[in-house]
């Protein structure tokens, strides 16, 4: 797995794969750059508006003003604006890692490390289509349910990263197996190193988090605020074409593994 992720982190340095992470911000930058440039004030009306129909929040920022820190109550509501964003453009730009760049990225690792491995074909783009959907419906809905809990700080540390990292290795092991593994053989790769696939996942989640630094500073300039937004795609688009060379460095070796093993198997069985 370490080793996996020293190739892949050696690959993105490669300036196609540099020039690929440029490309989703043609794509997502513009449609989340339009929402946030149209509509960020009107959300932060709308913040602002749930602010003061709590009571308990306006007991507290009377009391924060009372101890000298005025600026808090402005500050919070474009965090709050910006928090809730930050699921969806990361969604966004993990659909088009998906779908436009992964098949790219494993060509690259397939010709370059494995170039004997046959390719069996067991999944299909409609498959990876379904798969990358019904696992981000799943993830969304469990993000929504579990946003109550978000306001103790332990969980607030550990779910959302669980359901990344989910979301992060069901959609990149199907793509990644998809062309060279047999359907019983991603069957049997994603049982057996389903715990290392979901620990991948995880740490590729929390490599995401490199943009709360980002996001932050649009809430305190928040003039500024959307045009962080290319930044914030980009940052998000390497994270996620580094987890797909991840993947497909990981995945492919053990299926290269697993293919050694049934002929040895086979041999031994029949022997000369």
């Amino acid at each position: 797995m370490i080793d996996s992720a020293w190739r892949a982190a050696a690959y993105c340095l490669q300036w196609r794969v540099m020039l690929l992470s440029i490309a989703p911000i043609l794509l997502v930058a513009p449609l989340a750059f339009g929402l946030s440039y149209f509509f960020w004030t009107d959300a932060l009306d709308a913040v602002n508006g749930a602010f003061a129909s709590w009571d308990l929040l306006q007991a507290m920022f009377n009391w924060l003003e009372a101890v000298g820190l005025r600026g808090f109550k402005s500050l919070l509501a474009p965090l709050v604006v910006i928090f809730l964003a930050t699921p969806v453009v990361a969604v966004l730009s993990m659909l088009t890692v998906a779908l436009l760049a992964a098949p790219f990225l494993l060509r690259l690792v397939a010709q370059r490390r494995f170039p004997q491995l046959e390719r069996r074909r067991g999944g299909t783009w409609v498959g990876s289509l379904f798969v990358t959907l019904s696992a981000t419906a799943v993830a969304a809905l469990a993000l929504v349910v579990s946003i109550p809990f978000w306001l103790v700080p332990p969980v607030a540390l550990v779910v959302p990263p669980l359901i990344w990292g989910w979301l992060t290795y069901r959609v990149l092991s199907y793509d990644v197996l998809a062309e060279h593994a047999a359907q019983e053989e991603r069957r049997v790769l994603m049982h057996n190193n389903r715990l290392s696939l979901w620990v991948m996942g995880v740490v590729s989640g929390l490599l995401s988090g490199v943009v709360s630094v980002i996001w932050p500073l649009g809430g305190m300039l928040m003039l500024y605020a959307p045009w962080l937004i290319p930044v914030v795609v980009w940052v998000y688009t390497l994270v996620f074409i580094f987890s797909a060379l991840w993947f497909a460095h990981f995945l492919l070796a053990k299926l290269e593994a697993l293919r050694a093993q049934a002929g040895a198997v086979l041999t031994s069985e029949n022997p000369a």
